[in-house]
C-alpha cells in the first residue's frame, strides 16, 4: 500500500515563496517515478515536476523553469517543490503521485497512486 502525504501549501501574497513536501511510504518495487501535479478549479490538472528514484534527473515544466524546483532529500523518501515568485495563477491544489518505472518520469501521463493534496493559494 503506496502513501503519499503532502504538506506545505498555504496562503501567500504574489511574489512569495512555498516549499511544499511529499512523504513516501509504503512502496516495495526498486525503480518508481514521484511528480508533482497542480489543478485549479476550472482547469485541466498539469504535470509540474518530476524526478526517479534514483535522484539525479529532474524535470520542471518549462513554464515554469527559474520559479520552481524539485528535489529529494538525501534517503529518497521525501520529495520537494521550491516555488519562488509565485504568481495569482499558481494558485491550486497541488498533489504528489507515484507510478512504478523509473525512466521517462516527465510522462505524466500514468501516474497511479496519488496524495491528499495541499492547498496553495496566491493573492495579488
Amino acid at each position: 500500500q503506496v502513501q503519499l502525504v503532502e504538506s506545505g501549501g498555504g496562503s501567500v501574497q504574489a511574489g512569495g515563496s512555498l516549499r511544499l513536501s511529499c512523504s513516501v511510504s509504503g512502496y516495495t518495487y526498486t525503480y518508481y517515478c514521484i511528480a508533482w501535479f497542480r489543478q485549479a478549479p476550472g482547469k485541466e490538472r498539469e504535470g509540474v515536476a518530476a524526478t526517479d528514484s534514483h535522484g539525479g534527473r529532474t524535470f520542471v515544466r518549462e513554464s515554469l523553469k527559474g520559479r520552481f524546483a524539485a528535489s529529494q532529500d538525501n534517503s529518497k523518501s521525501t520529495l520537494y517543490l521550491q516555488m519562488n515568485s509565485l504568481k495569482p495563477e499558481d494558485t491550486g491544489t497541488y498533489s504528489c503521485a507515484l507510478r512504478p518505472g523509473g525512466i521517462n518520469c516527465d510522462n505524466f501521463g500514468y501516474y497511479n497512486s496519488w496524495g491528499q493534496g495541499t492547498q496553495v493559494t496566491v493573492s495579488s
